[in-house]
């Protein structure tokens, strides 16, 4: 039995910490020029940043789970602790929103451009 303890303790740690791997993800390496793009360039990129927004949105779904874990296990923690945990969560929230935001308006610029170039044809 005393055997058990030891065992529930390691499980415990290991399930508190299953949260803590949320990986920021990769954004797309570029966007293309849209006076210089082929529309297979612009269509590769749209699909890129599409699927950069769903992993940001996996990401901040982790971060939420995250800090929803380090919330139960926060029993010796003092309100300015646990307030401190919220205030990085919520910045790490924003930080990849505002970075998702930020890719898809370059992207939309570019797209812009690319289409004004190519209703002239």
């Amino acid at each position: 039995m005393k055997a058990l303890y030891p065992l529930a303790a390691l499980a415990a740690l290991a399930a508190g910490n299953a949260y803590a791997a949320c990986t920021y993800p990769t954004p797309p390496e570029s966007i293309p020029d849209g006076n210089t793009a082929t529309l297979q360039e612009m269509v590769a990129a749209q699909k890129a940043v599409k699927e950069f927004d769903k992993q940001i949105t996996a990401y901040t779904e982790c971060l939420k789970l995250e800090h929803e874990a380090a919330l139960a296990r926060s029993e010796g923690l003092t309100d300015e602790q646990k307030q401190e945990l919220e205030r990085i969560q919520i910045q790490k929230h924003n930080a990849a929103v505002e970075a998702d935001e930020a890719l898809a308006a370059r992207f939309n610029e570019q797209l812009k451009v690319f289409k004004a170039k190519n209703a002239k044809k």
